[in-house]
């Protein structure tokens, strides 16, 4: 294994030493030289974490996982070596020619193997998330990490360099897989003997998606998921709104427990829609977690996440606990990066997307528009919203976040090295809002509707 880490990193440096060859001139003139600026030296400390990924010559699939070997790099130093299981992920990111990928770590003996990496928590499912259409690099790291700063777990997430096979990838976002776990979506671990009493409360993870391919048989289906008995609004084509089962996953979850946790929403989704659902004992409010909604409604609106609420929409309920949103997930076509259903614009409300979009499959619950009916909540939200805009979700605490994540990349020399593998910018990528033609003209984009999208929030949240 050590003499296969040598010999990526030595292909990899030659990797570099060629980017370098081609773009600096081998001699010029005086007058060449005149008001050029100083070649900036790459520390071997300023870069990236390096993944370098061994198939032994097996193909990646979309499902199920070829086995492989992994590596961990920084500084020519080896942090972690070990076999893995890896696949393609994603829906609509597949078709993309930069694949993110999943990945389980394993022991010798090929089962599952919790291990620290990067000096995350232990587990043994991990993500390799590859930026493409959101060519700033930077939307999920921004969102995740202003999600846990609020007090919302979300994903864990670091920059690497990735290559597989010899062949160079560009940077990924290496970022925990969301699983029910001490140190991610913190709930009781629900065994399949318990079916009844308090045992029967929790935990449980739903979500509200597209079908991926471990869920049982075709589409959405009673193995898979339940079905709310109220339409989404404004919705045209009889669309339906259903909640997979996410943890305990369709294979394992028992009838006791599904019968449990789909009456729970059921009834939650019934005091809601009630005449009575602003009565804090009848009404929603026994149900759920009402700060843990405001959050996930703040960041999805901060954002304009064109899919909120409506896909890659995750809630968990713990034992004897209520319904929370969260944690959030999958925000690389938010923060004005979607060119349909005003995606990226900055004057609308992303949970109006039914009233905008109304023929979309995919639609979003009655519960976000019910919920800006009750003054309790409303103002809850208002009071929330100016709390965060005076800290976490100021404008200068948000550009400083971007330009530490843009230095940290700049410094590795990671962008120049990920556009000249993927040389999209300038090009419409979909779905793309802005098409800048450099880097600079996507991070500048990125502030730029950060800072109007605050100023739109402003106003109209406290004029609820």
């Amino acid at each position: 294994m050590k003499y296969k880490l040598f010999k990526y990193c030595f292909n990899f440096k030659l990797f570099i030493l060629f980017i370098l060859i081609s773009v600096v001139p081998l001699s010029c003139s005086k007058d060449d030289t005149v008001d050029k600026e100083p070649e900036i030296e790459l520390l071997p400390e300023d870069r990236l974490e390096q993944v370098f990924i061994n198939t032994n010559g097996g193909t990646i699939v979309d499902e199920p996982k070829i086995n492989a070997e992994i590596v961990f790099s920084k500084n020519n130093v080896i942090s972690y070596e070990g076999p893995i299981g890896i696949e393609i992920r994603g829906a609509s990111s597949q078709s993309f020619p930069k694949k993110s990928y999943g990945f389980e770590t394993r022991d010798t003996n090929n089962d599952d193997l919790d291990v620290s990496l990067l000096d995350f928590p232990e587990e043994e499912d991990w993500i390799l998330y590859a930026p493409y259409t959101d060519k700033s690099l930077l939307r999920n790291i921004l969102i995740y990490d202003l999600s846990r700063d609020i007090g919302m777990y979300a994903s864990r997430t670091k920059f690497v360099e990735l290559t597989i096979n010899d062949m160079y990838k560009g940077v990924y976002v290496f970022m925990e897989k969301l699983k029910r776990d001490s140190n991610r979506i913190n709930i009781n671990k629900l065994k399949d003997d318990e079916n009844t009493g308090e045992d029967l409360t929790g935990g449980y993870i739903l979500k509200i998606d597209k079908t991926a391919g471990t869920n049982l048989g075709e589409g959405y289906n009673e193995l898979n998921s339940f079905r709310s008995t109220y339409s989404p609004p404004n919705a045209t084509i009889d669309q339906k709104i259903n909640f997979l089962y996410e943890y305990p996953d369709a294979e394992d979850i028992t009838t006791e427990q599904k019968v449990y946790i789909s009456t729970y929403v059921a009834n939650f989704e019934d005091a809601l829609a009630s005449d009575d659902f602003r009565d804090e004992s009848i009404g929603y409010a026994p149900y759920i977690d009402v700060p843990s909604f405001i959050d996930f409604f703040l960041l999805n609106e901060l954002s304009n996440n064109v899919d909120g609420y409506r896909l890659s929409t995750f809630m968990h309920k713990d034992k004897n606990g209520k319904l929370k949103m969260g944690p959030i997930w999958d925000f690389n076509l938010a923060f004005g990066n979607a060119d349909y259903c005003s995606g990226g614009d900055i004057n609308v409300w992303a949970y109006k997307f039914n009233e905008r979009c109304p023929q979309d499959f995919w639609q979003i619950p009655f519960w976000w528009q019910r919920f800006m009916e009750d003054p309790a909540f409303v103002n809850q939200l208002k009071e929330r919203w100016n709390t965060l805009r005076a800290s976490t979700f100021s404008e200068s605490n948000m550009n400083s976040k971007i330009e530490a994540y843009t230095n940290s990349l700049n410094k590795a020399g990671a962008i120049d090295t990920n556009f000249q593998t993927w040389s999209i910018l300038g090009t419409y990528i979909w779905p793309n809002k802005f098409v800048g033609n450099t880097y600079t003209d996507e991070n500048e984009y990125l502030k730029t509707w950060v800072r109007d999208r605050l100023t739109w929030l402003d106003s109209n949240i406290n004029s609820l």
